[in-house]
């Protein structure tokens, strides 16, 4: 989905750097995941069930 209509949020994990950059956009249906230096690139969409397994991964912890 390449929507203008998104509003994108850099992850607080990100590097502060610029350099490790992950932003996300929220819709009703979907969590949307992309690199922040390549934001005409792939996107990653996530239903809310999925974005909440990831979420909830140990790994972020």
């Amino acid at each position: 989905m390449k929507d203008n209509t998104l509003r994108w949020f850099k992850s607080s994990y990100s590097d502060s750097g610029g350099g490790t950059c992950v932003e996300v956009a929220q819709t009703s249906t979907h969590t949307y995941v992309r690199d922040s230096k390549n934001p005409d690139g792939p996107l990653i969409a996530l239903a809310p069930d999925a974005w909440g397994t990831f979420l909830a991964s140990p790994a972020l912890a």
